[in-house]
């Protein structure tokens, strides 16, 4: 049986690059990025910041299974600037990326060959100067039980090494945690054996 895949790898912080090329400028931005509606914003950001620029190209790639991704030419010729930007995050299998390109033309045609390289090595270089950790996939559940429970609940918790989110002990105590992915089915397991007590995914 297959292990449950519940990390990979993104960037914690920004990374800048830069490449020249007969006098035209590439200037790639690496960002973090958690949801699409994340990314079209730091691109507007960044459309902002270099609205006299000629060309932001870009691509994305989000979450862990089925990645979400997307490139995009933004007016260069097809396939020349998206698709090598995608090809350097996932040549360092990242996701949860967003590495914006930003071409100043400077009046002489590169090429489909050169701009390939152009924006393959900018965006490298953006993504090399970045600091890379493995990101862990959580889920979140709520148990619900008891006060006499309380007890068992806490050393199973403990043993588990969950993150607790949110508790209170009303009538009906409640505690909010979250685990990692691949966990999740063991304590599922531990939590039914209990009488009186409702796990929830939150």
């Amino acid at each position: 049986m297959d292990a449950i895949k519940d990390s990979f790898l993104s960037i914690s912080g920004e990374g800048r690059g830069l490449f020249r090329d007969k006098a035209s400028k590439f200037i790639a931005v690496a960002l973090p990025v958690s949801s699409e509606e994340e990314v079209k914003a730091r691109l507007e950001e960044l459309r902002k910041e270099y609205h006299d620029a000629n060309h932001h190209c870009y691509a994305y790639r989000l979450g862990l299974d089925n990645h979400t991704y997307r490139t995009n030419d933004d007016g260069e010729p097809s396939g020349s600037a998206g698709k090598p930007i995608y090809g350097q995050i996932l040549s360092m299998e990242l996701s949860d990326v967003l590495v914006v390109v930003i071409r100043y033309f400077g009046g002489t045609k590169l090429g489909i060959p050169g701009l390939i390289h152009a924006y393959r090595t900018a965006a490298r270089e953006a993504l090399e100067q970045t600091s890379i950790f493995e990101k862990i996939v959580r889920v979140q559940f709520t148990v619900t039980f008891d006060y006499p429970a309380m007890n068992e609940i806490m050393r199973i918790l403990k043993e588990e090494g969950v993150k607790i989110v949110h508790q209170n002990s009303l009538e009906k105590c409640e505690i909010e945690f979250q685990i990692r992915r691949s966990h999740a089915s063991k304590i599922q397991a531990r939590m039914s054996r209990l009488r009186n007590v409702i796990l929830t995914i939150a």
